[in-house]
Formats: C-alpha cells, structure tokens, sequence
C-alpha cells in the first residue's frame, strides 16, 4: 500500500474517504486511534493509504477535485 494524504484535519479525511469510496477506490484511514493516546487533540496526522495498483486512480481522482496540493509526493 501507498500513502496517498497525511493530514490532521478530520473533514479532509471525510472527504477524500467519500470520494474514493464513490469511485470504488480501495482505501485505508490509518493512525485513528493515535487520538486515544494524544488526548483527542489532533496532533497526530491520519494517513489515507491505497493498493499500488490504484495509486495512480487515486491520484488523478483527487487531483481532478482540487485536492492536489493535499497529496504526498509520488515516489516511484
């Protein structure tokens, strides 16, 4: 699995949850439960992580809905 986001803001992740799941793009949210350990503060960021085979769907998706700038670099 590739990291597609890591970020802190909890209606992001919403959002890119929705529309990956809304193209059927396999995903996983992990470091949710880091939140226990921090004391539900946020300072720890979630990572969106996606299968190698989708990456590049997941990307383009999220770049087409003006998330770009929330991607991690792509590394080959």
């Amino acid at each position: 699995m590739r990291e597609l986001v890591r970020t802190n803001d909890a209606v992001l992740i919403s959002a890119i949850e929705a529309l990956l799941d809304g193209a059927n793009i396999a995903h996983l949210v992990v470091d949710q439960n880091m939140s226990v350990l921090e004391g539900s503060i946020g300072i720890f960021p979630r990572r969106i992580l996606v299968g190698e085979d989708e990456v590049q769907a997941a990307r383009r998706l999220l770049e087409d809905a003006g998330f770009g700038n929330e991607l991690r670099p792509h590394v080959d």
